[in-house]
């Protein structure tokens, strides 16, 4: 029991590790199981992002404008993360805006360089970010930060659940952790996703509605295109999901006047 624990511990960390900068100050052993097995606790990350975005916030809001505390609680979940899902999505607009076959997809998303549609892509994303959060009622941006960043990262759970790993990881820029793990993933995402919307059962209703549109489209896209996914196509679902969430509370606040 206690060695599970001790397990359960270190692959804990080793997420903490893969998906943030936080410094771990004590030593680790790897192995691409337990790289692999850490995808369970992506939502647990999500859970510190959050915090840590709401923490900057509320500080910022003290003493600077409102929009000036959104873009620095932005910019924090960005270096906290070290931009790994913004440059996954950069590397996905490159690939499958440029790339007319599965091997020129793949092949583009491998290039560091980012492209035109990368570029376009990233402004976008950033850009209704920071626009969906500063329509949402000043109140709520904390509590609602951290719900977009763990449930932002409850879709690439299933998708690495469910669907096959097509990059080499001999020949990726990325580490690999895309291999099916055991069914505490899924329901340790859905587990998670679920409380995260607990404060309030209408926008997360129609969360799980338009979460679930784009996890079926998403879905079929890249299936259709390259016939699974990649480390960048994770990242990209990721930010697709973390705005869409921002994207569908600003609407519920906007249509109930709340």
């Amino acid at each position: 029991m206690i060695q599970h624990i001790k397990s359960e511990i270190y692959i804990f960390l080793t997420a903490v590790m893969f998906f943030t900068r936080i410094p771990i100050f004590i030593t680790i052993p790897y192995s691409p199981e337990m790289l692999n097995a850490s995808t369970r606790y992506f939502t647990i990350i999500g859970l510190l992002i959050g915090l840590i975005a709401a923490g900057i916030f509320i500080l910022a809001s003290y003493i600077l404008p409102t929009p000036v505390a959104i873009v620095l609680s932005m910019l924090c979940t960005i270096y906290v993360t070290g931009a790994f899902h913004e440059d996954g999505f950069a590397d996905f607009c490159d690939g499958f805006g440029g790339g007319s076959t599965p091997e020129k997809i793949l092949t583009i998303m491998k290039d560091s360089r980012l492209g035109t549609y990368g570029t376009i892509g990233l402004l976008s994303m950033l850009t209704l970010k920071y626009i969906s959060i500063f329509y949402i009622p000043v109140p709520y941006i904390p509590i609602l930060l951290i719900t977009a960043h763990v449930g932002s990262r409850a879709l690439p759970v299933f998708i690495i659940h469910y669907m096959h790993y097509v990059q080499d990881s001999d020949n990726s820029k990325s580490k690999p952790i895309g291999k099916r793990s055991s069914i505490a993933a899924p329901i340790i995402a859905i587990s998670t996703f679920c409380i995260s919307f607990a404060w309030n059962p209408y926008i997360g209703l129609l969360c799980i509605v338009c979460l679930g549109c784009v996890y079926i489209l998403f879905s079929r896209y890249i299936r259709k295109k390259i016939g699974g996914y990649t480390g960048d196509v994770l990242g990209a679902l990721q930010q697709i999901s973390e705005v869409t969430i921002y994207f569908t509370a600003m609407a519920f606040f906007y249509t109930t006047h709340i």
